[in-house]
């Protein structure tokens, strides 16, 4: 399923095109703009399709820096979200949060979780919405009346044990604390239900009197997130969304840990992948991504034998016979052809906002974008790899806000390429020629 420019609002267009001149991936539009993704699209789209029948799925993205990793998800987390998936994307890091430990994994997927209709955190509204659910469920039989309130709260308690019964046998935390929030509510408790709230999405901070009244005790630990996990997507699944969509972003940063930390952090990966087999987590489609060094590498995957093996994928090939259905996906990254391709692409949504589409059509032609393209890559080393951010921020910017604001500007005449160390990243800084300001002109 692609969606054409001309489909795209002006407000989606802007949110686009104010991303790129920050220079980030947007959150949503992707598929405006997806180059090369094409060859993903059946398989991925099966692979979403179990996940919402009630399998799960998984599968590890591989490329370097600059290869489209992050866009590769978000891309996919809108095809999620059109199927009514809730999606979570968390990144990776030894401070803020360590893989080893799942349960900070845990609490940062509920931070960020999102859905078509809620941005993060959707989890209170997910649990609203569920309880909703149930009683609607319980009406519906016409064994009770919605005015006998007190056998109304009966029944859906009753109804939250039976859908929750896998979860409680080894979380039985999860479902007292969501009795506890649902009792919270009716008695008006706002502190109580926002505390409640809190410790389901696994946060620390949280009163001592609101777990004492829910009958709860204790913070979430390791062991305990796989059942919290577990517990949210059968209440996700309740509720209309019949499926969630995790990211696991910059996975590659394991390789920079201590040592005992990476094995740590390594087998908690196993693990997850393991119980994912095991149908621990129906409706669960995990995506890491990460460098070919953290697969390849002995301070990566390879230091951990059982996860080097569930992830084995043979790259020897040529890259266009890679299968869209193996574990690892390879992301060959863009080349000058497709990277001009993308200013194509992203000249045309700019056009849907300009207030002069035919002079930015005619100054920003496809030639004009391919010089551009030369010209950043030139000035990377040429290192197109990591060209696409910058590229697309200089012509977001530098060109096409000009264009379209100044009547006489040309950006053949008046405009040089220039790059500031400052607004370079650690990568592109290491890859510019020189140092400081850089000026290349454009023939």
């Amino acid at each position: 399923m692609t969606t054409g420019s001309s489909e795209i609002s002006t407000a989606r267009r802007r949110d686009v095109i104010d991303a790129l001149r920050r220079g980030t991936v947007p959150r949503a539009g992707l598929g405006l703009f997806a180059v090369g993704l094409n060859r993903f699209e059946a398989t991925l789209d099966d692979d979403l399709d179990t996940v919402a029948r009630g399998g799960s799925a998984f599968h590890a993205l591989r490329g370097e820096y600059g290869s489209g990793k992050t866009f590769f998800a978000r891309w996919l987390a809108e095809r999620a979200k059109r199927r009514g998936l809730a999606v979570s994307e968390v990144q990776i890091s030894e401070t803020e949060t360590p893989l080893h430990r799942l349960e900070t994994v845990y609490r940062r997927l509920t931070e960020r979780l999102t859905t078509a209709t809620h941005q993060p955190s959707a989890l209170r509204s997910v649990i609203d919405s569920w309880f909703y659910a149930l009683e609607e469920e319980v009406l519906a039989s016409g064994d009770i009346s919605e005015d006998d309130e007190d056998a109304l709260a009966a029944a859906v308690d009753e109804l939250l044990e039976r859908r929750l019964a896998d979860v409680a046998r080894t979380t039985p935390a999860f479902s007292a604390a969501l009795r506890g929030y649902r009792q919270a509510v009716a008695a008006g408790d706002g502190a109580r239900a926002e505390a409640l709230i809190a410790w389901l999405g696994g946060q620390k901070s949280v009163a001592a009197s609101a777990k004492r009244a829910a009958g709860i005790r204790g913070d979430l630990d390791h062991f305990g997130a796989l059942g919290f996990l577990q517990g949210l997507l059968t209440v996700l699944r309740d509720c209309g969304h019949p499926g969630l969509l995790l990211v696991l972003d910059e996975v590659e940063t394991l390789q920079r840990v201590r040592g005992d930390v990476r094995e740590k952090s390594l087998n908690a990966l196993r693990q997850l992948l393991d119980e994912i087999d095991a149908g621990r987590f129906p409706g669960l489609f995990l995506v890491i991504t990460g460098t070919p060094a953290f697969y390849d590498g002995q301070q990566g995957v390879q230091r951990l034998a059982p996860l080097a093996q569930r992830l084995a994928t043979d790259f020897t090939t040529d890259p266009r016979f890679d299968s869209p259905r193996a574990v690892q996906l390879r992301l060959a990254g863009f080349d000058l052809e497709s990277l001009t391709e993308l200013g194509v692409k992203v000249r045309d949504v700019y056009t849907g906002v300009a207030r002069r589409p035919e002079r930015l059509a005619a100054r920003v032609d496809d030639a004009y974008l391919a010089e551009l393209a030369r010209a950043v890559t030139g000035s990377l080393g040429g290192k197109v790899g990591i060209a696409p951010r910058l590229y697309l921020r200089k012509l977001v910017v530098d060109v096409m806000d000009r264009v379209d604001e100044f009547e006489d500007f040309d950006p053949r005449a008046h405009y040089a390429l220039t790059l500031n160390s400052s607004e370079l990243n650690e990568t592109e800084r290491s890859a510019a020629t020189g140092a400081g300001d850089i000026e290349l002109d454009l023939p």
